[in-house]
């Protein structure tokens, strides 16, 4: 599952306060990293190219030795470059990390994007809002955090069951630091 809990809220902090996150020295209470579902890893894309080349170049293996093997080859080549082009180029876009920190009074979500600079929202934990939009979002089940005046979405390239799962922890947390 492409989503990952690396500290779980147990209870609120006895030191909770505005001044924890501003001096740097509050550790984080909840952090949640997501990313795209990969259905072929690395390795599986070595073979997927090697089973294609093999079966592509099985037609011209009936025309070695003559001339029309050197006619065909270009558009052999032509076609696996194709393919690992398209592959490669699948893996780089899906390569976005959304990294969500909640503090007790802070919580901060950074986008790393495949292609561009990385974008960043922040907000005061009291102010946050977690939604859910059932069937008004560009995806079903869309979750968006709102507060600081902005709201943004988030593992909107989630699964479905995987972004409800999302808005019940999240929604969890939240009321956990807002208690």
């Amino acid at each position: 599952m492409p989503l990952e809990h690396t500290i779980k809220i147990k209870e609120a902090p006895d030191n909770f306060g505005a001044f924890l996150h501003q001096d740097g020295a509050g550790q984080p209470l909840a952090k949640l990293s997501m990313w795209p579902y990969r259905s072929l890893p690395r390795k599986g894309f070595v073979i997927f190219i090697g089973i294609t080349a093999a079966l592509v170049l099985m037609p011209i293996l009936a025309v070695i030795g003559s001339p029309v093997v050197w006619g065909l080859l270009p558009f052999f080549l032509l076609m696996l470059w194709a393919v690992w082009y398209a592959l490669e180029r699948s893996y780089i876009d899906g390569s976005i990390l959304e990294e969500l920190t909640i503090w007790s009074d802070h919580a901060e979500l950074i986008r790393h994007n495949p292609r561009g600079p990385s974008q960043h929202w922040a907000a005061n934990t009291h102010w946050v809002n977690v939604k859910m939009h059932e069937k008004d979002g560009p995806v079903p089940f869309y979750v968006t955090l709102s507060g600081a005046g902005r709201e943004v979405e988030i593992g909107a390239f989630l699964s479905e069951d995987e972004r409800k799962i999302l808005f019940a922890d999240l929604s969890d947390y939240l009321r956990r630091v807002k208690t």
